[in-house]
């Protein structure tokens, strides 16, 4: 059958279904828009599994009606379709209640059928949530065999920064009370050689003192076991994470397959989606569900015909999630700075209420107040970039309001708003750093000068960090992963018909064309939404971020799956294509009702087909993690080492001993301090040439008692040469000469962790092994220095 004939098809198929209907009003006139989109919502219900009742009076109809397919005219269809769209848009409210009441659709009717899709809706939104949350479960548990491990076995499994942040955990559980073991946390001197900490503030450690209160006060010391409580929050938080996607997909395009689309995608993409698998107690993981919460509200707030009582839940629910995820994750304002781009970008060519938007700054005033009140005065809040763009925007408030009437000094003035919020911005914040003493995140600074090529530097850690997985830019794998799953080309396809659109609203509103108060389906403005703005506004920046760290994905990807579930499962994406298109031969909005229920359904059996197989043998399979040369370490070091001792070793295996023993250690693996940073480097000189007595001297500047030596740093053999730790140790110490190209290493001294395995002097003389295995060695620093010929 011909695209006319389908369209005359479904015309005389909406005239015949509704005379049967109503009997009384049996005609072969024009049928109006309305017939047409009803038939199309009882296509919609039969495809979404709902059962539409169909009379005998239907089905004669309906052959009725195809045989009349032959005698109707396309032209002359098309023609009564605008004729009656027009006046379908002229109708006064008070015939649109009349009509609804002749279709059956009164407003009981209409009341029942919204509660029921928010009620299925928000059903199927917590069942992901929680889905989620068990399956995360359960893959842990096949993954470390957590549940017939002993204590010791599982806190081996936290590894790094993880370790750190499990181990406050456990002294707070040890406390013989909640505000001693804060205390003690503010005033720690026992985790740190030489060095008294406020570990509640440098450590961001909110999560673990919220976890510990609702372990003891909800007593479950008899129920569940510390550890498992800890990461059952953690893997709820996850499940709140995916919910919130869903609302946002959900509210976005008004259907929640949009939801599971995009759960869908999350999980199948959960490598580069999530870092839970290697990090459970990282700051992001107990943060950014939070933000995902205020991510959701603050769409629901922008959008426009919002109702009183929804536009305040959404509102208390964004003030509530900014400040709760500002306290979660000490880098949490430079995202917010990234969503205050955004929103200030929405604002600049007046595409969102100026009110509302400026509501939000309000909300990112407030949380970075009383977050520098209740983080002990953090002055790393008082200098971030989000104080400095957010107090520009709020003085150039008034200058604005005067750019949106429409004259044309005011569209040139609206370049000129950008520069000078640009301006005042990063006036601000040099005067701000100027002013108020601080010294967090100055090595952030050095490694974006470095990362963009501005500087060189020989500095031990800035190399480094340059040479993490997590800092470089993204692989081709992970391009190639999200395309396997579909993901990225129906991601580029939403965003770049979103973009298009939002463009033409652009112009038109320099052109001084008003906004529609309401943007129908019809009308292909997809780009008028001002929350489809504010997400694709967010998206590109987040991704551009992404493009040049591969550790930005985690806050990226999410949003691609969130983004591109949106695209195909809204009519209106669709419409403002067929727009563009012009398409004629097929009725646009039925077409759009059918592509937007039809191409997420195709997607989700091709992934069902595909990747659930793999899913369920995932968690089917049994793996390992077992590492009995850390367990026999951490076995002999709890029942031979003196309680006093002190450690020395790499940051990642101090982690480890101050979890499983509680000892002290010389050196962790944080990075958001200069002084542990400075103490990082010289611990690792005992990978370096130097001297027996140079490292000697290094360790008891640190009162260490023992040294570790871990020999698969110290015989690494990393895949890219120049960024291992002896190597980058070699560049640092000026121990390589470059001739012609080609790099040479050259010391008077040999390697000290390969020289003090020989037992020789001078290296006896300083340090005397006490215990070694397959992986590591251990050695006493002696306090009197013997000296053997």
């Amino acid at each position: 059958m011909g695209a006319q004939k389908l369209g005359v098809c479904f015309s005389s198929l909406a005239r015949y279904c509704f005379c049967a209907e109503h009997p009384g009003t049996v005609s072969t006139g024009s049928v109006d828009a309305s017939n047409i989109l009803w038939v199309g919502v009882i296509c919609m219900k039969v495809m979404c599994g709902e059962l539409v009742p169909f009379s005998l009076t239907h089905w004669v109809c309906l052959i009725t009606s195809c045989s009349s397919i032959r005698k109707e005219g396309a032209a002359d269809l098309r023609q009564r379709k605008k004729q009656n769209c027009t006046e379908s848009d002229k109708m006064a409210p008070e015939e649109r209640n009349k009509e609804n009441s002749k279709l059956g659709r009164s407003p009981k009717y209409m009341l029942i059928q919204r509660f029921a899709k928010l009620f299925f809706g928000c059903l199927a939104a917590v069942t992901s949530g929680m889905m989620y949350a068990v399956y995360l479960s359960t893959y842990h548990e096949r993954k470390f065999w957590f549940s017939s491990r002993q204590e010791l076995e599982r806190e081996i499994t936290f590894q790094g920064d993880s370790a750190i942040y499990y181990s406050f955990y456990k002294e707070l559980l040890k406390a013989p009370s909640f505000e001693r073991g804060v205390y003690e946390l503010t005033h720690n001197n026992k985790t740190i050689s030489l060095k008294t900490i406020n570990a509640v503030q440098q450590m961001t450690l909110y999560p673990e003192l919220i976890a510990s209160v609702l372990y003891q006060a909800s007593g479950s010391e008899e129920v569940i076991e510390p550890v498992y409580f800890y990461i059952g929050i953690v893997f709820g938080l996850q499940g709140i994470y995916v919910t919130a996607l869903f609302v946002t997909s959900w509210v976005m395009s008004g259907t929640w397959l949009a939801g599971m689309l995009t759960v869908a995608w999350f999980i199948i993409n959960r490598t580069d989606t999530t870092r839970i698998d290697y990090s459970i107690p990282s700051r992001e993981n107990w943060a950014l569900p939070y933000f995902a919460c205020q991510v959701a509200a603050l769409t629901g707030y922008l959008k426009k015909n919002l109702n009183c009582s929804a536009e305040k839940f959404c509102y208390l629910l964004v003030s509530a999630s900014t400040y709760t995820f500002m306290m979660m994750w000490e880098y949490s304002h430079y995202l917010l700075f990234v969503q205050a781009v955004s929103l200030f970008l929405l604002d600049s060519f007046a595409l969102a209420q100026t009110e509302k938007v400026h509501e939000v700054y309000k909300i990112y005033l407030f949380s970075l107040f009383l977050g520098y009140l209740l983080q002990f005065e953090n002055s790393a809040l008082l200098v971030s970039p989000l104080l400095s763009l957010v107090a520009a925007l709020m003085l150039s408030k008034c200058l604005q309001m005067n750019m949106k009437k429409g004259t044309f000094m005011s569209r040139l003035l609206k370049i000129m708003y950008i520069y000078l919020v640009l301006t005042i911005t990063v006036t601000l914040n040099f005067l701000l750093k100027m002013f108020v003493p601080h010294k967090e995140n100055e090595h952030l600074l050095k490694f974006i000068e470095v990362k963009l090529g501005l500087n060189t530097t020989k500095n031990f850690t800035m190399n480094w960090l340059l040479c993490q997985e997590s800092l470089q830019a993204p692989s081709q794998d992970f391009f190639l992963r999200l395309t396997q799953s579909s993901l990225l080309p129906f991601y580029i396809l939403v965003l770049i018909i979103c973009l298009f659109s939002v463009t033409q609203v652009i112009f038109r509103r320099i052109c001084g064309e008003p906004l529609k108060e309401t943007v129908k389906l019809e009308d292909g403005r997809i780009g008028e939404r001002p929350e489809i703005v504010y997400h694709v506004i967010h998206t590109i920046l987040l991704g551009c971020l992404a493009m040049c760290l591969e550790g930005m994905k985690y806050l990226w990807t999410p949003y691609v799956c969130m983004l591109a579930a949106f695209g195909v499962c809204s009519p209106e994406l669709w419409m403002t294509l067929f727009k563009w298109l012009r398409l004629k031969a097929v009725h646009p909005i039925l077409l759009a009702l059918i592509l937007s229920m039809a191409v997420p359904t195709i997607i989700g059996f091709s992934l069902w087909k595909e990747f659930f197989p793999r899913i369920m043998t995932e968690l089917s399979e049994l793996q390992e993690f077992y590492d009995p040369d850390t367990v026999e370490l951490m076995t002999w070091i709890k029942r031979q080492a003196p309680v006093a001792a002190v450690f020395a070793g790499s940051p990642q295996l101090m982690g480890v001993i101050k979890l499983c023993t509680g000892w002290m250690v010389s050196s962790l693996p944080l990075y958001n301090d200069d002084d542990l940073l400075k103490r990082n480097e010289n611990i690792y000189q005992i990978y370096s040439k130097r001297s027996a007595e140079d490292i000697y001297k290094i360790l008891t500047s640190y009162k260490a008692n023992f040294l570790i030596i871990e020999d698969s740093i110290c015989n690494e053999v990393g895949p890219v040469r120049g960024c291992r730790v002896k190597d980058l140790l070699d560049i640092a110490n000026g121990h390589v000469v470059c001739e012609e190209g080609d790099s040479y290493a050259y010391s008077k001294y040999g390697r000290f962790c390969h020289e003090i395995k020989m037992n020789y002097s001078p290296y006896v003389n300083y340090f005397t092994r006490v215990y070694w295995n397959r992986s590591y060695f251990v050695y006493r620093i002696n306090t009197v220095i013997s000296f053997q010929l």
